[in-house]
């Protein structure tokens, strides 16, 4: 019998580059997925409706790195993680497809990841699917990501973004205000393998020699490391922290215009002290920070390109609005459940 695995992409509000110190994050599940429908079987044998190649391996996988193509290093990835943990699991054949723009910096790797645990068989709580399938992408990548997009693949709640303690896991779901839409524009492709990704996370871990844990410290500590780019780098934690907070408050007090201006401050620091933007990216910003209806606008994800993402008025024009030249189309987003399995009937 025909299975589907579902697991949503994910948008992050604010909180950039916080979660592998342990800090605070503000993202949501969207309402663009990856599915897996499957059928069960010895080994793993899977073909992509949206990029080439069949994935074929047997299981126990040995080699997840090396798999081919490369999309399939995801999925082998999270094969792998459930043998380190001594977890049960179970081949599948089956097709993938994603609505999740590819390289968008919306997250279509942890769906893949959460999808791909689902059709395994995993069976834990999210925190732990999440813990996972994070591993699974250190294994796939080698890029040290945070937990942030595979937890929010795993819980989302629809109408809300979720208010994650990456220390605890704590989740605080926050409502969307009502009136208020949440638009997303891809940029530029990239990909977190082979960026600056984990130089940054090293110069974090260098800061945190230094004063302590980032989650903790104040702009104050931070301004004592001697190093210049290492303090700039945690500036930019120790103050984006601070922004989570301030824009949960305004988004829970229905405040655009201040959860906005917040996302403009968010995104100098990124672009600024952290160096994650790129001059298209600001140029981007700026272009669409003069579209009528518009609060704020910010890059969101690992940076280096991928999506900028906008709070705006629900009657703003972003999808007539003109873009910069290589810019995709302005895509509206909602938030959604988080990932799901179900056996459709026949």
């Amino acid at each position: 019998m025909l299975t589907v695995a579902r697991a949503p992409g994910r948008v992050n509000l604010i909180g950039d580059h916080t979660d592998y110190t342990g800090g605070l994050v503000l993202p949501m599940a969207i309402d663009r997925d990856t599915t897996i429908a499957f059928t069960p079987s010895p080994d793993v044998v899977l073909t992509s409706r949206n990029l080439g190649g069949e994935v074929r391996f047997k299981l126990p996988i040995t080699d997840a790195p090396g798999i081919q193509p490369s999309w399939g290093r995801y999925v082998a990835g999270v094969a792998a993680a459930m043998n380190e943990r001594r977890m049960p699991l179970h081949g599948f054949t089956g097709t993938v497809s994603t609505s999740v723009p590819i390289g968008g910096g919306l997250s279509s790797s942890a769906a893949l990841e959460v999808a791909a645990a689902l059709a395994y068989g995993v069976s834990a709580d999210a925190a732990t699917i999440a813990a996972v399938c994070r591993r699974a992408e250190h294994i796939a990548t080698n890029v040290p990501c945070g937990i942030m997009d595979q937890l929010t693949s795993v819980a989302g709640i629809r109408d809300h973004a979720l208010l994650i303690d990456c220390h605890t896991l704590d989740i605080t779901p926050i409502r969307i205000p009502d009136g208020v839409s949440v638009w997303v524009v891809e940029v530029s492709s990239r990909t977190l393998d082979g960026s600056e990704y984990p130089a940054r996370v090293a110069q974090c871990a260098a800061a945190e020699r230094e004063i302590g844990p980032l989650r903790l410290a104040d702009y104050e500590s931070a301004s004592t490391i001697t190093d210049t780019v290492v303090r700039s780098r945690a500036r930019h934690v120790v103050s984006e922290n601070e922004r989570v907070r301030a824009f949960a408050a305004a988004l829970v007090a229905g405040d655009a215009r201040e959860a906005g201006n917040i996302m403009y401050e968010g995104h100098r620091s990124l672009s600024r002290d952290f160096q994650t933007s790129t001059a298209t990216m600001d140029a981007a910003v700026d272009h669409f920070a003069r579209v009528p209806g518009v609060h704020g606008v910010r890059m969101t994800g690992g940076g280096f390109g991928g999506c900028v993402v906008i709070l705006a008025d629900d009657d703003a024009q972003l999808d007539r609005a003109a873009v910069p030249a290589g810019c995709g189309k302005a895509m509206r987003v909602r938030a959604a459940d988080g990932a799901s399995i179900t056996t459709p009937l026949s």
